[in-house]
Parts: structure tokens; C-alpha cells; sequence
């Protein structure tokens, strides 16, 4: 076994260094293949060592989703954000001294945001329109040119703003149930976007980039037509949930939980684990017929084994995990007590958000951004 293993006594989110570097190089390399710029989101790994990783892949452009993660990475040294998340105005004044030190863009979609912006600050922004294309999240309806073009049209009366273009994560993909179903929805994104784009070109209002950005359609999707730009985040890791729909293979996930087992119930198939919602989150994904929090693994030569089958993450409470067995599994995994079992998170996002640091398969940690990161705009001193 790794000894690595051996001193872990909580808790621990393992990172499998060797299939980050790869996804980050697959990505990386796709979107030189495909003239894409690759403006990767930061949020899934909030690492400024990790960051590292991606930029001798040749990144220089990230995507954050706070003013908190964007101060982060200023402060380690990228000149080129955009915050991807609407914007808050109640953050105003960090965004402006932001700007003054980095190449900073932002997202809106209302009139009150514009209209804030406007009228408080001559500061050089990019200035992205958040696009909604089937998600339902957030962002102008795709169909709704006229407002959209009000809005382009108010954005290019400042000259301090730089009007990039139009913004969109199709985040229905999650939520498909296939390849096929990913690729098919992706396509129709890039279609809608296309199609506002062009609608707008006929009222003047060019010259306007497309960025798109969701790790399903960005892993599988070939055809870009008319995206400039993708930002994926997940990539890095994968988790239970992309492997679901197809989109990865198990030795691509280069995340999972180590938690010590701490009680064993032969009678009812089940195994109670230091490790809960607080490490986990509450998270959950439909994995073959049931909903888990992630799927459950054993320690394997330097890393962690394929999932045992059937097995599964039943239930979270606070600190305890509940990892259900299928009859007699339990006997060709002879687990004890003091052992530990390896999840692998339903969804790697939440799990980092959660755990706020890395040990590395090596065995060296790595920590997250702290929370929370804020940078006083009096002084420049963060507070942590």
C-alpha cells in the first residue's frame, strides 16, 4: 500500500497528480487543435499550485467565480480574469481596484447593473453579456434580442468598457443521460449563440465573441462553429457524476476522499465512515437505479481500486458516512475497523470547496484558496 495511506487519521482529500496533468493537457491541447482560446475556471481545483499546472500547458487567461478567487490569482501572479458570475454590485469597489491591476472581465445581464457601472467608475473593464441557453439559471433568454441589444448598446456608450461578447454555460448537459444527449445539447448551444450573434450583427452591433463553457460538451463536443473561446472547470478532476453520463473514464477522476472506517454492520450490509457532509457535501447523483453520494473504493498499490460494485455512499449526516454493501461483497473486501475506505465524490467541485486541502499520492500537501480571501481596498492587506 502507498504510504501515504499510512499516516492518514481523518478525513483527507487524495489527489492523484499524475490524471489531473493529464486532463489539463488533453483540454489544453484540444483547444490549440481546434484554434479555441482555453480560459479554464479556476473554480474546481482553487489552487494557485495547481494553477501552476495549467500554466506550463501554456495557460495565461483563467475563469474565477468570486471577487474572492479572483483577488486569489491576481495575487499569484494571473493578469487576465474574468469573473464569471453576475455581477454584484455590492462588490463594486473591489472589482474597481482589481481592475486597476489586472485585465478583469465581468458579466451582466440586467439594466441596473450596466446602469451601477456607468455611473460609478471610468475604470477599463471587459464587459462579457451573460447568455442563458437552456439552463435556466441565470442570463438573457437567448431568444430575446432586442433587450440584449439595449444592453450591448448602453455597455458601448462608456468608453472605459470593452464589449467582448456573449457568454453562456450550458449547464443542461449535467443533467443529460448519455454522450449522445451531451453532444446533442451542446450543438444546440452553440446554434442559439450563433443565432443571437448573428441577429445582432444585423442591427450593427459587431464585432462579438462566443465563450462557452461546460466540461461535458467541452470533453466530448469536436465541432465549436463559431465559439471563440471554452472554460471548462471540472476537467481537472472529473468525479462520479461525469463518469454517469459518459463523459470520463474512471482513471481520468483524479480526486477521491480517504475516510477511516469506524464501525462495520454485517446484519444490514453497511460500513459507518469518518467522513460526512462536511467533507462529502450533500451532493448526489442517480448511479444505476440509486442516489449516493459517491461511489466506494479501496487503498491499491499507490492509488485507489476500480469501485467495488454495488457498492455506494447511502447516507451523510454531519460527520458520518453510511457506505452500503450489496449481499456478501463485504466478504471479498475483508475491511476492519481502522481501515480506510476511498469515496469518490459524487461531485469533485464540492468536495475541494469542502476539505480545503490536497494530499498528494506523493504525499505532500497542496491547500486551497483560504476562506474567506478578501483584499482590504484601503490597505491591500488580506484578511484570511
Amino acid at each position: 500500500m502507498n504510504p501515504t495511506f499510512e499516516s492518514i487519521e481523518q478525513p483527507t482529500l487524495l489527489l492523484d497528480e499524475a490524471a489531473a496533468r493529464r486532463n489539463i493537457r488533453f483540454m489544453a491541447e484540444k483547444a490549440t487543435r481546434l484554434g479555441l482560446v482555453f480560459r479554464p475556471h479556476f473554480k474546481t481545483h482553487q489552487s494557485a499550485v495547481i494553477g501552476e499546472w495549467f500554466r506550463e500547458q501554456g495557460v495565461s487567461k483563467i475563469t474565477v467565480s468570486s471577487v474572492d478567487m479572483a483577488e486569489y490569482f491576481a495575487d499569484n501572479g494571473w493578469q487576465d480574469i474574468v469573473i464569471a458570475f453576475s455581477l454584484n454590485l455590492r462588490q463594486l469597489e473591489r472589482i474597481k481596484a482589481l481592475a486597476r491591476r489586472v485585465h478583469l472581465g465581468i458579466l451582466v445581464e440586467n439594466v441596473d447593473a450596466i446602469g451601477a457601472l456607468q455611473e460609478t467608475t471610468d475604470t477599463r473593464l471587459d464587459v462579457w453579456l451573460k447568455i442563458d441557453v437552456g439552463a435556466k439559471r441565470t442570463g438573457l433568454d437567448w431568444q430575446d434580442t432586442a433587450t440584449t441589444a439595449s444592453l450591448c448598446k448602453m455597455v458601448n456608450q462608456k468608453p472605459a468598457f470593452h464589449l467582448r461578447g456573449l457568454l453562456t454555460h450550458s449547464g443542461h448537459t449535467y443533467a443529460a443521460h448519455s454522450r449522445a444527449e451531451v453532444l446533442e445539447q451542446f450543438s444546440e448551444t452553440l446554434l442559439r449563440m450563433h443565432h443571437l450573434k448573428e441577429e445582432l450583427a444585423e442591427l450593427g452591433i459587431e464585432p462579438l465573441e462566443i465563450s462557452v463553457g461546460d466540461t461535458p460538451g467541452c470533453t466530448l463536443a469536436e465541432n465549436f462553429e463559431d465559439a471563440d473561446e471554452i472554460r471548462p472547470g471540472n476537467f481537472v478532476f472529473y468525479d462520479v457524476h461525469q463518469l454517469s453520463i459518459g463523459v470520463c473514464n474512471f482513471r481520468d477522476i483524479a480526486v477521491a476522499v480517504a475516510c477511516p472506517v469506524v464501525a462495520i454492520h454485517p446484519e444490514r450490509e453497511e460500513m459507518v465512515i469518518y467522513g460526512g457532509a462536511v467533507h462529502l457535501s450533500k451532493e448526489s447523483i442517480g448511479w444505476q437505479g440509486v442516489d449516493t453520494y459517491g461511489l466506494v473504493s479501496v487503498p491499491e498499490g499507490q492509488g485507489w481500486s476500480n469501485p467495488v460494485p454495488d457498492a455506494y455512499v447511502a447516507r451523510l449526516s454531519q460527520e458520518h458516512g453510511i457506505l452500503h454493501y450489496p449481499p456478501g461483497a463485504m466478504k471479498n473486501y475483508p475491511i476492519r475497523v481502522g481501515d480506510l475506505a476511498i469515496v469518490i465524490p459524487a461531485h469533485s467541485c464540492l468536495a475541494v470547496q469542502a476539505m480545503g486541502q490536497y494530499r498528494t499520492l506523493e504525499g505532500y500537501k497542496i491547500r486551497t484558496m483560504p476562506q474567506p480571501y478578501s483584499t482590504s481596498i484601503e490597505s491591500g492587506i488580506h484578511s484570511i
